[in-house]
């Protein structure tokens, strides 16, 4: 097949949405199809890349990571002609997300969309930031959802709660697999070494953006909490982002500044060497839509404590493969380290064994021949407008038609939000 992704977050971004189209084009290709990714420049990008096409962006948006792009629908004909896509897939329900909907429409061909993110719970990256704003969100990206021939929800959770918002159209759960042959169980000895943490140290990990939407001070206070009471216990964070700096007052402040590690963003290969030097992975975001840092830290071993919410209890069982806490709350967190720290070698080691089952279940292999069959039924069945007639005029009609009708879902969810008093944007999933 010849596959065609939209994406406004690649590498050398760092991020969920950015590794799952890395990860799953990867894949693709080992298995003998074409697919080419549209994405943003970012800084850093490499100066020559196969199989993307990179479009201008304005850098740093609204004082975020994130790049917002730029169309040059020129190199996107281009990519085209060169392609012969018999499939577009988007990765976001905005910007380039519309040119996926618009290219897909003018060539009768399927779109899908892979709902990675809730967008409602980062719209304090935006100004005028509201309970409004995030019903408008949840609005826009639930219309979204239904001018698309098929939606991928990388959790069960995400699924039922596109349901209840009004997404009509079949849903697919695909979570983004793990790389079983790159994340694989080791000591991770090189990284304590290079650290300076002793071998009989407890280590805490994380592994993520350090920003608002992934909880990370109360993640923080929680892990001093518990740090206070053992006092061999270490945290490190692989990662960076805006809430870094807090993070570090909090450490400092109860005098455990120099037991914080830092490594920043890391390369695929160090970062697994991270997953292994750590005796549990934490994490407190309630943002995501389905866990893959869960599923990489378990591949090599390591429990997970973590608090529920979509993504994260199709991955996490209670005692079984680490803690999965009910409550946000910092001391029953600080509990669920301690619990884990508590377990003797046998019992840690069924904790691993388990954690290790659980990731054999998300590997990549298996989630993405899921995604290639529902591939390969949208174009046995073409797009569910059915319109497939040849010209330039016919094309015309199904590329404006398109826009019309991303316009009216835009104006619909405007609507929608200024009648609203945001009591359901802020409804939890």
């Amino acid at each position: 097949m010849n596959i065609l992704m939209f994406t406004n977050t690649y590498a050398p971004h760092v991020g969920g949405v950015a590794r799952s189209v890395q990860g799953f084009s990867r894949e693709f290709r080992r298995l003998g199809h074409r697919v080419l990714v549209v994405a943003p420049r970012f800084e850093g990008t490499p100066a020559n890349e196969a199989n993307v096409v990179r479009l201008p962006a304005i850098q740093h948006f609204s004082g975020s990571d994130f790049s917002v792009p730029v169309p040059l629908p020129g190199r996107v004909r281009q990519a085209l002609r060169s392609l012969q896509p018999q499939l577009i897939h988007s990765h976001h329900p905005f910007l380039l997300g519309d040119t996926a909907l618009r290219i897909a429409a003018a060539r009768a061909l399927p779109a899908v969309f892979t709902h990675h993110t809730l967008y409602e719970r980062y719209t304090h990256y935006l100004p005028g930031d509201s309970p409004r704003l995030r019903r408008f969100t949840i609005d826009l990206v639930s219309g979204y959802c239904n001018l698309c021939d098929a939606v991928i929800a990388p959790s069960r959770s995400l699924a039922e709660l596109l349901r209840q918002r009004g997404v009509l159209t079949p849903i697919e759960v695909i979570p983004t697999g793990v790389d079983l042959g790159t994340y694989t169980p080791g000591e991770g000895g090189s990284v304590r070494q290079r650290l300076g943490i002793p071998n009989q140290a407890f280590v805490v990990g994380h592994v993520g953006r350090l920003a608002e939407e992934k909880n990370p001070l109360f993640l923080a206070r929680a892990t001093v909490r518990f740090m206070l009471g053992e006092p061999h216990a270490r945290l490190l964070l692989a990662g960076a982002g805006p809430a870094r700096e807090a993070m570090i007052r909090i450490f400092t402040e109860q005098g455990l500044g120099k037991r914080l590690h830092l490594l920043g963003n890391l390369e695929p290969a160090a970062l697994v060497e991270t997953y292994r030097a750590m005796d549990v992975f934490a994490f407190a975001s309630q943002s995501e839509t389905q866990g893959m840092v869960l599923t990489e830290a378990m591949a090599t071993g390591t429990p997970v404590v973590a608090v529920d919410g979509p993504g994260v209890r199709e991955v996490v069982r209670d005692r079984c493969n680490g803690r999965l806490l009910t409550r946000l709350e910092e001391c029953g967190f600080a509990e669920a380290l301690a619990w884990v720290a508590g377990r003797t070698g046998e019992q840690r080691e069924m904790l691993r064994q388990e954690a290790l089952e659980t990731a054999r279940g998300f590997a990549m292999e298996q989630t993405a021949r899921k995604v290639l069959g529902l591939y390969q039924r949208l174009i046995a069945e073409g797009p569910r407008s059915r319109e497939t007639e040849a010209g330039h005029w016919a094309t015309a009609r199904r590329y404006f038609g398109k826009e019309w009708k991303l316009l009216r879902n835009l104006a619909h969810a405007a609507e929608d939000a200024l009648r609203s008093e945001g009591s359901a944007a802020e409804a939890k999933p």
